[in-house]
């Protein structure tokens, strides 16, 4: 008897649980298992994994009330009850199976990059480390449940049942908007800005200002060194000198300038481009050939690779300013406050442009705008194209363009029918181009117009194609081919895909060089001799000095040079 009676109480225990959540949470965990863009640890993956199922039984919960209150009926509870069980149980079998095939989809990614593979034993600690972050969400989804039914039982005393229930559910909606927006976002925003801010002043503390007087934050400069922080010491300091750009081209060169305001340096964005400004007065910016506007990307980060490049192909003709808009990473700054640094670049711009278009043409820089990530972004809003017609720009370099851009989707949606959405061919290229890297730009003879725009984005970067419509529906790059380093086993399902891509946006600096949102000194160069010109080189000059530059890279990265300070971005 005693057999009998434990199967009754732990079938009445099951049939206490919301079958429907259940159901869809472990559906949602065995689809989180599936390949997105960046390949994952496999405690990330937990947590994906954990989110997933918390998403999927929450779902199925509100679709269990929703039918109960429509009054709809099933024909036989008791048939109902086991279509229930035996479907929850399909869903464990699913969710066990696709544990086991997890491995064989992350290693497609992880392929496809050129990325060891992972061990088999993997899925078994990321089914443990779901458990936490899934109970939590359930737990916080309970709590607030019971919050409604508090208010309703309130509510009822004095307005019809139904009424109630509906004003209970935008009570408590409304309140935990408003806590989670106005208390836990900001807190947490407020902590890492805090966190980000004071870890930008170690610079100031612990590192000597530079002696030569053409640098940001020397003695000589306008810019105190103790208000530009530890990424701008490293884009200040950093890059290759004269003499070093002479060895590597074989050519006559000139020491590079580059220019860095802080946020610190000034009160305000228009404080700040005038102080920069000035300081590009002090050491002769407006005397080179080549002028370069850059935005950095949220934390103040410039990538050196991307700037090197330019100076190397020009001889150290170059001049550069960048100028701090945040402290917080780019990815952060995207979801949370995406133009931050759209107001300084339009400051930056503004001063400049007004200065360069008085020039003489003939003898003036040729201006250029640069960015990556959530720095493309700031720089891509900078300016107005009705406000540049009748004295152009030269041209811009944008790299990894977040999918926020309006000038980004305006041009990707007006693409050439046939070509795709990860590489795009806007008319006849004269004006906007877009470059998947890997050597793609080297054979692109084609000619330009008065000002060139060049997109440089990897298939595999979800800064760049991440949608918030894929909550709901696919997005479009997700028909056709697939772009290099996106796995062929990639799909689409509500829900899960974008929990999968917004984990990729924050692991996106994760992936090897070439792929994600790290990009490759390369593709940096050959951008530029799109967007700049090859200054007089020669097809063979370009590609022995792109392979020099490669294997320059690659010491680089051994001795701890380009990409050694990058942040998370």
């Amino acid at each position: 008897m005693q057999a009998p009676r434990l199967k009754a109480l732990l079938w009445r225990q099951v049939d206490r649980l919301s079958t429907g959540g259940w159901l869809l949470g472990l559906f949602f965990f065995a689809l989180a298992l599936t390949p997105s863009l960046i390949p994952r640890h496999f405690t990330t993956q937990g947590i994906l994994c954990g989110f997933a199922f918390a998403a999927g039984y929450g779902i199925g919960v509100f679709l269990e009330w929703l039918w109960d209150y429509l009054e709809l009926k099933w024909s036989s509870p008791k048939l109902a009850t086991w279509i229930g069980r035996v479907l929850a149980l399909a869903c464990l079998v699913l969710a066990i199976v696709f544990l086991w095939l997890s491995t064989g989809w992350q290693n497609s990614i992880r392929a496809e990059m050129g990325v060891a593979p992972v061990e088999a034993r993997q899925p078994w600690f990321v089914a443990a480390i779901a458990v936490l972050p899934g109970a939590l969400l359930i737990g916080l989804g309970t709590l607030i449940v019971h919050g409604v039914q508090l208010v309703s039982s309130w509510l009822r005393r004095i307005i019809p049942r139904r009424v109630a229930l509906a004003g209970a559910m935008i009570a408590v909606g409304v309140l935990t908007w408003a806590v989670a927006q106005g208390v836990v976002a900001r807190g947490l925003l407020y902590a890492a800005d805090r966190f980000y801010g004071n870890l930008d002043t170690l610079a100031g503390r612990y590192a000597e200002a530079p002696t030569d007087p053409l640098r940001s934050g020397s003695a000589a400069s306008l810019i105190g060194w103790d208000t530009i922080g530890l990424d701008a010491r490293i884009y200040v300091q950093s890059g290759p000198t004269m003499d070093e750009i002479a060895a590597m081209t074989g050519r006559p060169a000139v020491e590079p300038l580059r220019v860095y305001v802080g946020l610190r340096s000034a009160e305000s964005a228009e404080q700040r481009a005038a102080l920069a400004l000035a300081e590009m007065d002090r050491v002769g910016a407006f005397d080179r050939s080549v002028l370069v506007l850059v935005m950095p990307v949220g934390t103040g980060w410039v990538e050196p690779a991307a700037i090197d490049t330019l100076e190397f192909l020009h001889g150290g003709d170059v001049a550069s300013v960048a100028v701090q808009y945040s402290y917080l990473t780019s990815w952060l700054s995207l979801v949370s406050e995406p133009d931050v640094g759209v107001e300084t670049a339009r400051a930056l711009f503004s001063a400049v442009y007004k200065r360069w278009s008085a020039m003489d043409e003939a003898t003036r820089p040729r201006l250029y705008l640069h960015g990556l990530s959530l720095g493309a972004y700031s720089s891509a809003a900078s300016s107005s194209i009705y406000d540049i017609l009748g004295d152009p720009f030269d041209g811009a370099f944008f790299v990894g363009t977040p999918f926020a851009s309006a000038s980004w989707r305006s041009a990707t949606a007006n693409r050439d029918s046939g070509s795709p959405w990860w590489r795009p061919e806007v008319g006849d290229g004269s004006a906007v181009r877009f470059s998947n890297g890997d050597g793609d730009l080297a054979t692109d003879t084609r000619p330009w117009g008065p000002l060139r725009t060049e997109f440089l984005q990897y298939p595999s970067d979800p800064i760049v194609f991440f949608e918030p419509s894929m909550l709901w529906r696919a997005p479009v790059w997700f028909s056709g081919p697939r772009g290099k380093g996106v796995s062929p086993l990639l799909d689409w399902y509500p829900v899960v895909t974008f929990l999968q891509l917004a984990l990729d946006m924050a692991l996106a600096q994760t992936a090897p060089i070439g792929f994600g949102h790290v990009y490759a000194p390369q593709d940096y160069f050959d951008g530029w001799v799109q967007v700049t010109g090859s200054d007089g080189l020669s097809q063979a000059d370009l590609t022995a000095l792109r392979e020099r530059l490669v294997r320059h890279g690659e010491r680089q990265l051994i001795e701890g040079g380009w990409f050694r300070n990058a942040p998370v971005d």
